[in-house]
């Protein structure tokens, strides 16, 4: 059987979350999985876990990319061969500008707009999957977006007042 990582995550309140994982070879790396979709990938000093000597951001679709990268023998990359799928997932924050904060879902009317579809909101520290159209938005909540890039996109813009 071969073994297991067991990355450890550490809940970083307004950012994201952090992941860190020791490698056989003591190696210490960690990856920052921010709100907004953002991945800050850090190298640590072997010899203090809290020293970062080098850090590299990446775009969600850089993160995808290098992902399929280190994952060996993907059972059904074929797949992608023959069926496009054009979706993305994002988290996107409701900021204190938003002319939805204290509105409802519906209020934005975003699969209709946009195409995409907002799948669950994220609140403090609860999350509400599948809200329903009464579901009324607050400052602060980050709506979890799926759609096409530029549907997700065009929701994001639609939050944002745009």
């Amino acid at each position: 059987m071969e073994p297991t990582a067991h990355p450890s995550k550490t809940v970083l309140p307004g950012v994201g979350a952090r992941y860190d994982l020791a490698t056989d070879h003591g190696d210490h790396l960690s990856v920052v999985v921010k709100h907004d979709g953002l991945r800050v990938l850090g190298f640590h000093d072997p010899e203090d876990d809290d020293v970062c000597r080098d850090a590299v951001r990446l775009a969600p679709h850089e993160a995808r990319a290098i992902a399929k990268l280190l994952t060996p023998d993907d059972p059904v990359a074929h797949l992608q061969d023959t069926i496009e799928i054009d979706l993305v997932t994002e988290h996107i924050p409701l900021t204190a500008g938003t002319p939805y904060s204290g509105r409802t879902l519906g209020d934005t009317q975003a699969r209709t707009r946009t195409g995409a579809s907002i799948v669950a909101v994220i609140r403090r520290t609860a999350a509400v999957p599948s809200p329903t159209p009464d579901f009324r938005f607050a400052t602060g909540d980050i709506l979890v977006v799926v759609g096409t890039r530029e549907g997700v996109d065009a929701v994001a813009d639609l939050i944002a007042g745009g």
